[in-house]
């Protein structure tokens, strides 16, 4: 496994991380299997777990912390987030500072830990000015509930405002922003996004590297009936289209000179930058993971890189 610093940070996180969006906390996973994932992550030297409250209402954190507790609390990085509804009180959602105080003394509780790494805010909240909302995590920070804070899926133009507000007060500053990003989901972050984080030591750790299982080659030949694109209709809508299909089929010729897996291939891919700090893989078998930590060690010369910009081509901005 190889280690990155979170932006500008002291903080070590594994490139490639295990997330709990899609199996952890609603049944998705059987729980022996769950736990399997997990100790294999930790096994093969993943260190950075990436939670929210919202994964199944609370109950992700809930499992995948009573699986980490076997582990020594300092050899873990856990990461958490807030902003989604979390009941119907009109408070129980967004990113005030009373919603930010009280979604992180449940997080706590529902992980059976004393302080969160890495604390998101899951998305950017229109309705709480952005003071307000950094303020309350550089309160957190001095609380020693949180470490370190974050921001996801926010623009360029709000992280820039969320960073020189703090650089103006004094706050802790944001090291991190989670962006969607893959071969097949480039924009804004290339474009907008790394300009910003760059010039400001703010790591990016992405989400969906895989494209939902699209760049692994599942969809070869269709949909198959137990797949996430059978399950849910706008993950099939946003990837799987003729134009992917063909790209994800040239980039089979590519992996195997390399001799790894499209997933590795695809994963490195976005590790090639050294402003990703950690990709988020969403593994539902060991073997999965296994697989996707062996991207870790694959180097992309110049020459493969082209190769595969040849077959990705001008990419349409995403839809969301």
């Amino acid at each position: 496994m190889q280690y990155r610093r979170v932006g500008d940070s002291g903080m070590k996180v594994s490139v490639v991380a295990l997330g709990g969006w899609i199996n952890y906390g609603e049944d998705k996973v059987a729980r022996d299997e769950a736990h399997r994932v997990v100790e294999r992550a930790y096994e093969r030297g993943i260190n950075y777990f990436d939670l929210a409250d919202i994964y199944g209402q609370g109950e992700a954190e809930r499992q995948m912390g009573l699986i980490l507790k076997q582990f020594p609390r300092h050899t873990l990085v856990i990461a958490s987030k807030a902003f989604w509804p979390m009941s119907a009180d009109v408070n129980d959602r967004g990113l005030s500072r009373k919603h930010l105080f009280e979604s992180v003394e449940k997080s706590l509780q529902r992980l059976g830990t004393d302080y969160i790494d890495l604390y998101f805010c899951h998305r950017f909240d229109p309705e709480t000015p952005v003071e307000e909302t950094v303020r309350a995590m550089d309160d957190l920070v001095h609380q020693g509930k949180i470490l370190y804070w974050g921001t996801s899926e926010w623009s360029a133009e709000q992280i820039a405002e969320a960073y020189d507000l703090c650089d103006k007060y004094g706050y802790y500053k944001p090291k991190a922003e989670q962006p969607q990003y893959s071969m097949l989901y480039r924009e804004p972050v290339e474009s907008d996004v790394l300009p910003v984080v760059q010039s400001r030591g703010i790591g990016l750790v992405a989400w969906s590297p895989l494209a939902m299982g699209m760049l692994t080659g599942k969809y070869d030949q269709g949909v198959p009936e137990d797949s996430r694109f059978a399950r849910e209709e706008w993950a099939k809508e946003r990837y799987l289209n003729a134009a992917n299909a063909e790209r994800v089929r040239r980039l089979k010729p590519i992996a195997d000179s390399l001799g790894v897996t499209r997933a590795q291939l695809a994963l490195a891919w976005a590790l090639r930058n050294e402003n990703v700090s950690s990709v988020i893989i969403g593994a539902t078998r060991a073997e999965q993971v296994d697989e996707n930590v062996g991207a870790a060690e694959v180097t992309l010369t110049d020459d493969v890189l082209a190769a595969i910009e040849d077959v990705l081509g001008d990419l349409p901005l995403p839809q969301s």
